[in-house]
């Protein structure tokens, strides 16, 4: 067998391979046999035919299209063998350059390739802030105003109403014959809160200026929306909201007691409740804060860092995008991406181009560092750290997932497919705990602790909450780390001469 490869600037390479014309032979004789086994043959089993009785039905053109296949699906994985190739994807096959002596092209997309450069430089203070008395006073006010009575009142609203709007937004200054309309919601209800918050919705500090304002009346005020809002139709819009209030309600909150906190399910007492609610506050601030710190630490090590993959690679992480957007869609009510392309004033092809793919680009490429990361430091996880993390998995799932606990209840023994998905989410899980620990750890010029030494949090469930097959023997790498075994990586042969 004789190979050449032509490296591709698309992290890809061209390979072609020529081989002896006694193995495509062979391949049309096995060729035939299948044929035969598939085909009905007058006076034969299926299967027995001769090969020049199967060669007068059939013709070679058709013995010959099953011989490069079958030719292609036994040369290939030989070949990047050979080669020292590690496929990323499924190879394609993109021709035939000759049956005498038979020559193929195959285009084959490489692994991805990471040179993280001086990781080790790079700085970032981490200075994560517990919340503060009046964060949890605020929160203990939602908390109230969730089990608050609500009651219609014809006076001017005020902080803490909730107030039912019709809400209009147009350009202010909109070109002839452009449609104007950027922003409308008919029976839009919102609360006045004493803060503004970052997710309220046109913008945040709109439902502030609704205090004052009776029902039935009407008021009108221009907002400028900066040029990186979440909402495409909105960035850079200098827009005029008219908004007719159509009723306010007032609420008549429940007293701040020890019968409050056990309604709440939050404690026994008052100071329970604000402890819990002290918890959960830290909780929520530590991983808003986390979300970003490791953004920008991760985004330092990239612009030091070299990072190469094939097109299929991140072909596949839309592919995931997508999915992940049509759960969360089904998940509000929306059956399918049309009605989402419809709601949002966008096409398939806007969303790929402008949503998916860079979110995809993002995710795939600080995905790519991270595994660099864990085999530069020699990051491991071993059988005993996953045994507590899957432990404190399953019984989070059992606690928490109704679906998950309905599958698995009565006694009834989870599939080996259940067990192994939780296993190997909470390898993932763990090790990218850990890597992100690592990288803190240089970013603030810490001590790297030995392996080891990491915590896996939580406490670890009793024997019998979870089953047997929660054992999950460790093989070093995680699924995101492993080459792409060459069962897997055959190309698309269907693509011929």
């Amino acid at each position: 067998m004789k190979i050449e490869t032509h490296p591709r600037e698309d992290h890809q390479t061209t390979m072609t391979v020529e081989v002896d014309p006694e193995q495509l032979e062979a391949a049309r004789r096995r060729a035939a046999r299948k044929i035969a086994g598939q085909a009905k043959i007058p006076g034969f089993r299926p299967g027995k035919a001769p090969y020049d009785v199967v060669r007068r039905m059939f013709g070679d053109a058709a013995i010959t299209e099953e011989a490069m296949e079958i030719l292609v699906n036994d040369i290939y994985p030989l070949a990047i063998k050979e080669a020292e190739i590690t496929p990323a994807a499924m190879g394609q096959l993109e021709n035939v350059e000759s049956l005498d002596p038979p020559k193929f092209t195959f285009t084959v997309p490489l692994a991805p390739k990471v040179e993280l450069g001086d990781y080790k430089s790079i700085r970032l203070p981490y200075a994560w802030t517990s919340p503060d008395e009046e964060k949890l006073e605020n929160a203990i006010s939602d908390l109230r105003r969730m089990y608050s009575k609500t009651e219609e009142v014809q006076r001017e609203a005020q902080e803490g109403d909730y107030v039912l709007v019709d809400v209009t937004g147009v350009k202010a200054k909109p070109k002839e014959g452009e449609d104007a309309l950027l922003a409308e919601r008919t029976g839009f209800a919102t609360l006045i809160r004493p803060e503004a918050k970052d997710d309220e919705w046109p913008f945040s500090g709109f439902a502030a200026k609704l205090v004052g304002i009776k029902p039935g009346e009407e008021i009108s005020f221009s907002h400028k929306f900066p040029k990186d809002h979440a909402d495409e139709k909105l960035q850079g819009q200098n827009v005029k909201f008219t908004v007719k209030v159509k009723t306010v309600r007032g609420v008549d909150m429940p007293p701040l007691d020890d019968n409050f906190a056990v309604m709440t399910g939050l404690g026994s007492s008052v100071d329970e409740l604000r402890e819990r609610m002290r918890e959960n506050l830290e909780n929520e601030a530590r991983a808003e804060y986390d979300d970003k710190y490791f953004e920008e630490a991760i985004e330092q090590i990239k612009a030091s860092a070299t990072i190469k993959y094939p097109p299929q690679v991140l072909d596949h992480e839309i592919e995931h995008i997508v999915e992940d957007v049509e759960r969360r869609l089904k998940s509000q009510g929306v059956e399918n991406m049309e009605t989402y392309y419809k709601m949002v004033d966008t096409t398939p092809e806007k969303f790929m181009e402008e949503h998916a793919r860079p979110v995809a680009k993002r995710r795939l490429e600080r995905g790519l560092i991270m595994d660099e990361i864990a085999r530069a430091e020699s990051i491991r996880v071993d059988e005993h750290d996953i045994e507590h993390e899957f432990r404190h998995a399953w019984t989070d799932l059992v606690m928490n997932d109704p679906e998950f606990s309905k599958r698995t209840k009565g006694g009834t023994k989870p599939t080996r497919e259940i067990v192994d998905a939780v296993a190997l989410d909470s390898a993932n899980r763990l090790l990218t705990r850990r890597v992100l620990d690592r990288i803190k750890a240089i970013a603030n010029e810490e001590e790297i602790p030995s392996e080891g030494e990491a915590s896996t949090g939580g406490e670890v469930p009793e024997e019998g909450e979870i089953p047997a097959e929660g054992k999950v023997p460790v093989g070093g790498e995680t699924e995101s780390q492993a080459p792409v075994a060459e069962s897997e990586a055959k190309p698309d042969a269907e693509k011929s001469e």
